[in-house]
């Protein structure tokens, strides 16, 4: 199966201009309220609201995710559409390594935890950011990877 969310990225690039454009344009207003000399509750409000959906919007993670589970192997990859927030991230590894997973839904993000074996340790756990993805595609990559698991088991 196969599970990405890439046809969202210019609603995602759209998203983060506009986050960064409400932040320029809410320190900029900041800074010509302060010039009157004094400060008052409206104006740290113009600096701490833009800042406040700037963090959540970074603490969410990546919103791209791509997952393919097609063939012998699992493939996983996490970018941004943001090229200078963080690198993407990618990972391929067989089927049979998958020990276990864990989704878990925060109020503001949602991670993919999975387990897999390896010979150096016994078990590596890889992070994946998934606060983007739908109600369906999620229930599509939870499906997806009990199988994989089932299979495993047998």
């Amino acid at each position: 199966m196969r599970l990405n969310n890439r046809n969202k990225a210019g609603y995602f690039q759209f998203l983060s201009i506009l986050v960064l454009m409400v932040l320029v344009g809410g320190i900029v207003l900041y800074f010509i309220d302060r010039s009157n000399e004094r400060i008052n509750l409206g104006s740290v409000l113009l600096l701490i609201i833009p800042l406040f959906f700037a963090l959540i919007f970074y603490l969410r993670g990546s919103q791209i995710f791509e997952y393919d589970s097609d063939g012998e192997a699992l493939n996983f990859r996490n970018k941004n559409v943001v090229f200078f927030l963080n690198k993407a991230k990618s990972d391929e590894f067989p089927k049979y390594k998958l020990l276990d997973y864990e989704i878990v839904n925060l109020i503001l993000y949602k991670r993919l935890y999975v387990t897999i074996s390896s010979k150096k340790s016994k078990s590596v756990i890889l992070k994946y950011d998934i606060s983007y993805l739908s109600g369906k595609e999620l229930d599509d990559l939870k499906s997806s990877l009990k199988k994989v698991l089932s299979k495993n088991k047998e």
